[in-house]
């Protein structure tokens, strides 16, 4: 199993990331949260990766955090949820932003994932009510934050409150991720967001 990889970024064309290590060219699929994250092109990355073999092809997911990979990870135990409908889930909510719509029964914002209906929404929420407790629980490496500390961050707060003003999650995520800078609070995240979204 390839859990993780460390090398240069060459190519990136969502969904695909192009990966150089030690010589060896690794072809992944990442959801658009991790898309963010990442570096210009030519520049060193670190993935956590998920590898998914089916007797046509064996798939490498990458994924910028541990948080991302183990959610990945338990929607694939979810009758109906393949690869595509999990990317399009990380694509589309953040982590903590799912994790907010299961604990709420949330399955209105559920059904604006692509490839999700109202049926494989409310299964969503029975299945990975029980479940949700095991992230943030992979050990205490990178990227093991629990979710409850992550919550607590003035970025996902910023997101949350752009969300709340009827921006899509994903709009909201890459506005603040564009803004943000080490010391920035949480209004001149949300403050900032804004100009970025209205300069668009």
């Amino acid at each position: 199993m390839i859990g993780f990889l460390k090398g240069k970024l060459l190519q990136k064309l969502p969904p695909f990331i192009l990966l150089d290590v030690n010589g060896v060219g690794y072809e992944l699929e990442a959801p658009m949260a991790t898309f963010y994250m990442l570096p210009q092109e030519n520049e060193e990355v670190s993935l956590f990766t998920h590898l998914v073999v089916r007797e046509d092809a064996q798939l490498l997911f990458g994924f910028s955090d541990q948080a991302q990979r183990q959610l990945f990870r338990l929607l694939l135990r979810i009758n109906g949820v393949g690869p595509k409908v999990a990317l399009a889930i990380l694509s589309t909510l953040s982590a903590e932003e799912f994790v907010f719509c299961i604990r709420n029964e949330d399955a209105d914002t559920l059904v604006r994932v692509p490839g999700i209906g109202k049926k494989t929404a409310e299964r969503m929420i029975i299945d990975m009510r029980d479940r949700i407790s095991e992230l943030g629980e992979s050990g205490s490496g990178e990227g093991s934050t629990t979710h409850s500390e992550v919550l607590q961050t003035p970025i996902q707060d910023a997101i949350g409150a752009l969300v709340s003003l009827g921006y899509k999650p994903v709009e909201a995520n890459k506005a603040v991720r564009a803004v943000e800078s080490e010391h920035s609070k949480r209004d001149d995240l949300i403050r900032n967001a804004l100009q970025y979204l209205t300069k668009r």
